[in-house]
């Protein structure tokens, strides 16, 4: 089976289906999450951007900061308009000095050429991922959290995302949350459907916080 593209929620059911078709675990984290909504940003600098500024902060805070950087730029996150504007306007939309240094540094490396974002889409999932991590500031989880949410990619799986990890332990009883190798190990089986993966065990993760009464 080919790595589909999950270009919208319809593709994603068809996708989903095929992977509970697969693994006999799967239908009770359905059963217990309901079928997840696929998650998707712009592709391209400006989908990416977004990713980097929800990092460790709040869906909310996020979406604001993400309003708010687009207004400085005049509407649209692009790497030339981040480039030119002054340091205190992307502080003034709430950047911390960290994610300035990170936006500009990719914004600059794409702006030279050193990475092709169009270059991606040829790539397989894994190969595409460290390709991505050549952009100052890129590690692999945000590579893979690009690939499945900006590019629909089916198989990019953020292998090191402590959700995922959290909830793979609790769905397979395991005795604490998967290690990185561990999930690794795991998620061979649902290649190359991997992200859709993602999406239930996230789904899972959110459902037992909350009959827990515990933060997502």
């Amino acid at each position: 089976m080919r790595e589909p593209i999950l270009t919208d929620q319809p593709a994603f059911e068809r996708a989903l289906d095929a992977l509970i078709a697969r693994d006999e675990r799967l239908p009770a984290l359905v059963a217990a999450a309901g079928r997840p909504t696929l998650r998707r940003r712009p592709p391209g600098f400006a989908g990416l951007a977004a990713i980097v500024v929800a990092q460790q902060l709040s869906v909310a805070a996020a979406r604001a900061i993400t309003a708010r950087l687009e207004a400085e730029l005049g509407g649209a996150i692009a790497p030339e308009r981040l480039l030119a504007a002054p340091e205190e306007a992307l502080r003034a939309a709430g950047l911390s000095a960290p994610k300035i240094r990170t936006l500009t540094g990719i914004a600059g490396a794409l702006a030279a050429g050193a990475v092709d974002l169009a270059h991606v889409d040829t790539l397989p999932a894994d190969a595409a991922a460290a390709y991505l991590t050549r952009l100052p500031g890129v590690g692999v989880w945000t590579a893979d959290i690009y690939l499945l949410f900006c590019l629909g990619r089916a198989d990019a799986f953020p292998v090191g995302d402590l959700a995922l990890k959290v909830a793979a332990g609790e769905a397979f009883g395991l005795p604490g949350r998967c290690s990185d190798l561990g999930l690794a190990a795991i998620a061979e089986d649902w290649r190359p459907l991997r992200g859709v993966a993602a999406h239930l065990l996230w789904a899972y993760y959110g459902a037992r916080r909350a009959r827990l009464g515990a933060p997502a």
